[in-house]
C-alpha cells in the first residue's frame, strides 16, 4: 500500500463512507462511528501496515469492526462501573440512613417522655392532625403542639450535641 499524502487521501475518500456505515450500524452513534473510523485511519498512518491492494477494503472494514468492538467493550465496562458505583452509593446511603434512624430512635427513647413519644408516633407515623392526635389521647390540640415542639427541640439539641 502506498502511503504518500495523495494516495492516503484517495484511500480515505474511497473507503470512508463504507467504513462509516459499518461503524454506525455497530455503535449506533454518529460521533462514535466517526471517531472509530478516524481512529482506524490514524492507526494505519502511524503503523503503515503492508496490505496488498486487493485486500485493502477488507483490511479497512476488519480494522473498523475491531475498533467498534473495542469501543463497545469500553462502553460496557464503563456502564458496569457506573452501575457498581451507583449501587455502592445507594448501599452507603441506605446504611447511613439506617444509622441515623437508629440514632434518632435512641434519642427519642432516652430523652422523651412516654406521652411525647405517643404524640410523635400518632402525628408522624400515623399521619394524624393535631386535632386527631388530641382526640385519641384525650388532650387538647394546644397540648399536642406543646409536646411536638418540645420533643423536636430536644431531638435537635441531642443531634447538634453529637
Amino acid at each position: 500500500m502506498d502511503y504518500s499524502k495523495q494516495a492516503f487521501e484517495h484511500l480515505f475518500k474511497d473507503h470512508y463512507p463504507h467504513m462509516y456505515r459499518m461503524a454506525f450500524s455497530m455503535v449506533e452513534n454518529a460521533d462514535d462511528a466517526k471517531d472509530a473510523v478516524n481512529q482506524v485511519f490514524a492507526q494505519i498512518w502511524r503503523g503503515k501496515p503492508q496490505v496488498a491492494a486487493a485486500s485493502v477494503r477488507g483490511y479497512l472494514l476488519a480494522a473498523t469492526r475491531n475498533q467498534c468492538l473495542h469501543l463497545l467493550r469500553s462502553r460496557q465496562l464503563q456502564r458496569q462501573m457506573e452501575d457498581e458505583l451507583r449501587q455502592d452509593m445507594a448501599e452507603s446511603e441506605s446504611e447511613e440512613r439506617n444509622e441515623l434512624l437508629q440514632q434518632l430512635q435512641q434519642v427519642i427513647e432516652d430523652n422523651l417522655t412516654e406521652q411525647d413519644r405517643r404524640v410523635l408516633r400518632l402525628h408522624y407515623e400515623e399521619d394524624m392532625t393535631y386535632g386527631e392526635t388530641a382526640k385519641v389521647l384525650g388532650i387538647s390540640a394546644a397540648a399536642v403542639n406543646k409536646h411536638i415542639t418540645r420533643s423536636l427541640a430536644k431531638i435537635r439539641k441531642n443531634f447538634n450535641a453529637k
